[in-house]
Parts: C-alpha cells; structure tokens; sequence
C-alpha cells in the first residue's frame, strides 16, 4: 500500500477550524520548565538549610513551600500568540490583546529589562520581551504586517522606526542561525 503523507505546518502555528493559523512562542514551555526548577531548587535550598540549622517543622515547610511556588509564578513569563489580527499576552492572572492593524504607539521601555510596549485604537496595551520576538520569527512577521497596514491607515502616529530596529536585530540573529546550523560561522 501507499503512503499517507502528511502536510505540516511550520513549527510554533497551529491550525483552529478553517484556515485562521495560531502563531505561539515556541520557547514558552522552555521558560516555564525554567522557572519551576528554579522554585524547586529555592525550595530544596531553603529546606536544607532549615533542616541543617534549626530543625524543620510543619509551619516552616509550608512558609517555604509558599515562597518557592511564588517564585516560580513570579519567574513564570506570559505566553505570546498571534491570533485574529492580533498579539495576546495571557499570564497567570491577566490577559492583554493588542490588534496589530490598529497600534496607535510603539515603544522600547528602557530600564533593567528591555519590554516593547504596543498600544492600539481600542485602548489594548500589551508590553512583551522583545526577546520573544527575536526568538519567534513568525510572531515578529506578524506584528511586523499589521503595523504596517495601520501606518498605511494613518493610525500608528510614533514608533515605526523602533520596528525597523528590532527587525534590523531579528534578520541580523536569522542570519547568524542560518550561517551557524549550516556550519558557516
């Protein structure tokens, strides 16, 4: 018998009844495995110590077994998509959409951690690490044509030529993966 091939999508977009694609952070569920370790070593830490120094009760163990799980909340990144004509940041507790065809403002926050804060018409504001675009090419592509078409539109009034920084520093990191997966650099 034959057989069955089977088409694929590219990797991060998965497909939801007709041809409407979900775009999502690929290295999402890597970030979150991260920072549960990180709660679990704090937890392990802080039981060891405890154990090792004073003696450990019930109290204590629950007090670090607080502290550890909100660490890993507190570690734990929201997850980016691009969905319907716009960017969602769901976290734990808060949900942020943002249509990419009606930003208003674009801009870096500058401070200990760099946040690209995206505004629309409707009053939506979502803030991301420009890293998981950088790490996201078809989330980055995404943004990248709906700001366009809202600067087509006359909506998008300040921060084109953030996008044209950040898509300078996202073709500079393909091109590097490109040339090193292919053993060039």
């Amino acid at each position: 018998m034959g057989r069955r091939s089977r088409k694929r999508g590219p990797t991060g977009v998965t497909r939801r009844g007709g041809n409407v694609g979900v775009i999502r952070d690929r290295s999402w569920a890597r970030e979150l495995r991260s920072a549960v370790i990180c709660g679990a070593v704090f937890f392990g830490a802080l039981v060891l110590l405890d154990w090792g120094l004073v003696g450990l009760t019930a109290v204590r163990s629950a007090g670090w077994t607080a502290l550890a799980v909100l660490l890993s909340v507190i570690l734990t990144p929201p997850r980016v998509s691009a969905q319907d004509g716009g960017l969602v940041g769901r976290g734990l507790v808060s949900f942020h959409r943002v249509h990419t065809d009606r930003l208003v403002t674009v801009r870096l926050s500058e401070g200990a951690t760099q946040r690209l804060v995206l505004s629309d018409t409707s009053g939506g504001r979502l803030e991301l690490d420009p890293r998981v675009l950088i790490a996201n090419p078809l989330l980055w592509h995404h943004l990248e044509r709906g700001a366009r078409r809202a600067l087509e539109q006359g909506t998008l009034r300040c921060g084109m030529p953030v996008l044209e920084r950040l898509g300078r520093r996202i073709d500079a990191e393909v091109c590097r993966d490109i040339l090193s997966a292919s053993d060039l650099v």
